[in-house]
């Protein structure tokens, strides 16, 4: 499941937008200022960042440039969302690195359409589908099938296996997979994180002889594609 930080200081805006994307079952984390925005950038990884122009502290543009010029978020994706609308602005905020601009004020479902077209574009897919092998996770749905059979998942399952099919062959450990599947400020234990994978594992063991999740003794988990 897609990990995004709201940048943004008006807090009724924000809100809105958590309460909606949290609908198409993200996990949303908020900052109200720049310096924490840019605290959150440098300690945590997201799939998606939503960034006001103007807010207090490092401005929209700062911390897009900022993070254009770290190693943890050169290739994030970027919304920018901001009142200026003049194309000088608009190129102003694609020059700096945003992948995408919206002006205010707007429907909260348009931004959540943007969202998931930034998700398909630098998750590597055109469509709706994520495709491992026979796994198929549905991003509209929300649904997970083992060819062609649908598999029944918790909320943190369905997050969990999404995030390993959007990163195959990639070795993650559980501590990688806590910070990037579960809230920042998570006081979950890192048992959870090896609760929720050995039922995920279960479940898919179940329609498929070899589950295609592995463990890396000493490192952690991939998903093998």
């Amino acid at each position: 499941m897609a990990k995004i930080l709201i940048v943004e200081d008006e807090i009724d805006v924000s809100f809105l937008l958590k309460i909606e994307l949290e609908a198409e079952g993200y996990v949303v984390e908020l900052a109200e200022d720049g310096n924490l925005a840019w605290e959150l950038m440098s300690a945590y990884e997201y799939d998606v960042i939503i960034l006001d122009w103007q807010v207090p502290g490092f401005s929209g543009i700062e911390l897009c440039a900022k993070l254009r010029q770290s190693q943890k978020g050169a290739a994030t994706p970027v919304l920018m969302l901001t009142g200026r609308g003049s194309i000088a602005d608009k190129t102003c905020g694609l020059d700096t690195g945003a992948d995408d601009y919206l002006t205010k004020p707007f429907d909260t479902r348009e931004v959540a359409a943007r969202v998931r077209a930034l998700l398909r574009r630098f998750g590597g897919t055109g469509t709706n589908q994520i495709v491992c092998g026979d796994l198929v996770f549905d991003l509209k749905s929300k649904t997970f099938s083992i060819a062609g059979e649908a598999v029944k998942l918790l909320p943190k399952e369905q997050a969990l296996i999404e995030f390993l099919m959007r990163n195959p062959n990639e070795v993650f450990s559980p501590e990688a997979l806590l910070e990037r599947v579960w809230h920042s400020d998570s006081q979950v234990a890192i048992g959870t994180v090896y609760t929720t994978m050995k039922t995920l594992r279960k479940k898919i063991a179940e329609i498929k002889t070899s589950c295609p999740i592995e463990t890396v003794h000493g490192l952690g988990y991939k998903l093998v594609n």
